[in-house]
């Protein structure tokens, strides 16, 4: 029989080579199977596994060992402040997107009626963090996949966020023209198809319609950019996570698409991350 305190202790070892945190991740795993908290985890360490307790953080692991994502072996991902439902069909929400979330609630004036969409909602990462912070703001959420909506309605209960309409459709297809929007936010796909890093760490695992956009990235980005404007207020906002090297690229298409003020922002790496605009 081990113990909660040895089970982590022979899982950290075999972690250390392979993971930036061995430690968080083992926690996680085995929290995972006991349906423990960290904290719990660490209050109770002599606390013993059983057979089939030990099986299942061990099948985790090797999983874990094997370079699948740890967001998709337990289910969840931590996200601003929201606790978030992942699984294989949705990307896995990173810190990197949290600058989008930011930008949008300095825009969105406290208390403000505004209506806002988010293309292509994937988990509903964005539109909740932002949806939970303006309670009197009105969200359309869309996805193209059923599925992938069904995970962001999901995590829209779970979070108790009620001001979000959630819809089918690629970018803005099925959404009525008449609806015009004072923000667009949106992290679409925007890596290049023939990109190395879609081989690479959790990226391999993650689903590669939401990740590759075109030979150089910028297909679903262009068609944003071009049909935002019709669907925006005047002095509306488009804000739009980008590609480390797309800045240059991303900030000529809004140009040229009429947005003014147009900004770019680095992420916490002070990589190129979010560019905002705002229609005439």
């Amino acid at each position: 029989m081990l113990s909660i305190q040895q089970s982590l202790s022979d899982a950290c070892q075999q972690l250390q080579p392979v993971v930036d945190s061995p430690q968080l991740e083992a926690e996680l795993l085995l929290g995972y199977v006991l349906e423990l908290s960290r904290t719990q985890l660490r209050t109770w360490p002599e606390t013993l596994l059983t057979d089939q307790q030990i099986k299942q953080f061990k099948e985790l692991l090797d999983a874990r060992l094997q370079g699948q994502p740890i967001a998709y072996l337990i289910g969840r991902q931590g996200f601003w402040t929201l606790d978030l439902i992942v699984n294989p069909e949705t990307l896995i929400p990173r810190p990197e997107t949290e600058l989008l979330v930011e930008l949008a609630l300095e825009k969105i004036p406290q208390h403000s009626k505004w209506l806002i969409t988010d293309l292509g909602t994937g988990s509903g990462a964005i539109v909740l963090s932002i949806a939970k912070e303006r309670p009197e703001c009105h969200f359309i959420a869309t996805d193209i996949f059923a599925n992938t909506l069904e995970v962001a309605r999901e995590n829209a209960r779970i979070n108790k966020v009620d001001n979000v309409e959630f819809i089918q459709s690629h970018w803005f297809v099925n959404i009525d023209p008449k609806y015009k929007f004072e923000m667009i936010v949106s992290n679409p796909p925007y890596i290049s198809e023939n990109d190395p890093h879609l081989q690479q760490g959790d990226v391999q695992f993650e689903p590669q319609s939401a990740l590759s956009s075109g030979a150089h990235g910028l297909d679903d980005l262009h068609d944003i950019i071009k049909y935002s404007g019709q669907y925006l207020k005047k002095e509306g906002w488009l804000l739009l996570e980008h590609g480390y090297d797309q800045e240059r690229a991303v900030i000529q298409l809004m140009t040229a698409a009429g947005f003014r003020s147009v900004e770019d922002f680095r992420d916490l790496n002070q990589q190129p991350r979010v560019i905002t605009g705002q229609k005439h």
